[in-house]
């Protein structure tokens, strides 16, 4: 067998077993997050039997806007299952609804200064970037953060609808980006 046909083979074998594992993922609620948003590795998703909480990580579509045709366009976030596309998000629930965001130079949440939350004029790339004015998160939405600075959140698209969450996100196998 040529070097080639040992190639061939291998990339089929590793195509295969790409896509035993996603399907496998669908169907027992496992994800694989690829973003430096959040730990890169399998992640497990369960059902949210609860009112949404601060605090809670979670699996969420995000909702076709022009916030988000504009993220897909740049690559903020990768296609997906979602609607228009997009791919779920994994993040942190910052503020629920009735909660008022004040953004400066980073978020406060009713007054409290949200850590690891700064505003950035420009991505990596030099593109100019717009913060959410601020405001209180309407009722059924939530504000969403992730520690990561070069993150594309609610610092920058506002709160989104709770009926986008899929479920809590549950690290399983994961490393640090």
């Amino acid at each position: 067998m040529t070097a080639r046909h040992q190639t061939v083979i291998a990339m089929g074998a590793g195509g295969a077993l790409i896509a035993i594992l996603f399907a496998a993922g669908s169907w027992g609620g496992l994800r694989i997050n690829f973003t430096p948003s959040y730990p890169l590795g399998l992640w497990r998703v369960t059902s949210l039997d609860r009112p949404i909480s601060v605090g809670d990580l979670v699996l969420i579509c995000p909702p076709e806007t022009a916030a988000f045709i504009l993220a897909r366009e740049r690559g903020y976030v990768r296609r997906g299952l979602c609607p228009g596309w997009l791919t779920p998000l994994i993040k942190t629930v910052a503020a629920i609804a009735g909660q008022q965001i004040k953004i400066g130079q980073s978020v406060r949440i009713d007054g409290y200064a949200l850590e690891h939350s700064e505003i950035h004029a420009v991505d990596a790339e030099g593109r100019a970037l717009s913060a959410f004015p601020g405001g209180t998160v309407p009722a059924a939405q939530v504000f969403l953060h992730s520690d990561f600075a070069g993150s594309y959140d609610s610092r920058y698209f506002g709160p989104i609808p709770t009926d986008g969450i899929l479920g809590l996100a549950h690290p399983i196998l994961t490393v640090p980006p």
